[in-house]
């Protein structure tokens, strides 16, 4: 169909080019990616939502198309602009794993640009990890250093597609060759060495009674405990916020049951 043709381009935030697409209409709609991906990870909700909505994507810094500025930024800066650049005021926010913290701290941040979030095995500032998620990170660290970029890919394959429960034979092959192929892409990626994330004070750990909009959280229950018991405690302390557990998949719940997922989020906003 003619109108789900995405648009697709370049805009200058914060000092460096942030790539974005945009397909469909009605209600704004944006997806936020995870850590260890880009933008296309949302292939399989990105045209099947810009049946129903404006749906929105792009790549963080560092990832696809997206450059790192060479000096202070915030993530949550970026979704703001890409709103304002595209005219418009508020809109359903989605994302997952890292992109769940930025979305979470855009909410917190610019709270009248957000119509309801969903937040699928999100990271969250200020949470602490676990000691697994912390070996994890040293193990990753060290490949890196020693320039063994396969061996970091496969490294994060292992602990966010994988998960603890299942073996690399027992995951979609398809979904583990794209996410390789991102999150390789990502560590190849040059950061300008006065660049640097700012943080948001204080944590978004600290302020979850401050989400004031209808949130989902989503977890895999093959997702490694850390996520678990994170996903539990957002859907505690964040006031009337809905948790649901898709049977069956580790961390990137949305490109392993695609079917599932758009469902169950459709239906949440479909309920907004």
């Amino acid at each position: 169909m003619a109108e789900l043709q995405p648009e697709a381009g370049f805009l200058n935030a914060q000092g460096a080019p942030l790539y974005y697409e945009v397909a469909g209409q009605g209600y704004p709609l944006l997806l936020i990616h995870a850590g260890i991906a880009d933008s296309s990870m949302w292939d399989e909700q990105f045209h099947v939502f810009a049946e129903r909505y404006k749906v929105m994507r792009y790549d963080l810094r560092g990832y696809g198309k997206s450059e790192f500025p060479a000096g202070l930024f915030a993530n949550y800066e970026d979704a703001a602009a890409l709103l304002k650049f595209l005219i418009v005021k508020k809109a359903h926010v989605i994302g997952i794993s890292f992109g769940g913290k930025i979305a979470l701290d855009f909410a917190l941040v610019h709270p009248e640009m957000v119509a309801s979030l969903v937040l699928v095995a999100p990271s969250v500032d200020g949470h602490e990890p676990s000691e697994d998620v912390l070996r994890f990170g040293e193990e990753e660290e060290e490949l890196l250093e020693h320039g063994d970029l396969e061996g970091a890919t496969e490294l994060n394959l292992r602990m966010w597609v994988d998960g603890p429960k299942r073996t690399p034979e027992q995951v979609n092959a398809s979904v583990r060759r794209r996410v390789h192929d991102m999150q390789y892409h990502a560590f190849m990626v040059p950061i300008p060495e006065a660049a640097e994330e700012l943080a948001l004070q204080p944590p978004a750990i600290t302020r979850l009674e401050e989400v004031s909009v209808p949130t989902l959280i989503m977890v895999g229950d093959y997702d490694i405990p850390d996520k678990l018991a994170l996903a539990q405690k957002l859907a505690d302390e964040i006031p009337g916020a809905q948790q649901v557990v898709i049977p069956g998949v580790a961390h990137m719940v949305n490109m392993e049951k695609p079917g599932e997922f758009n469902r169950v989020v459709l239906d949440f906003l479909n309920r907004q």
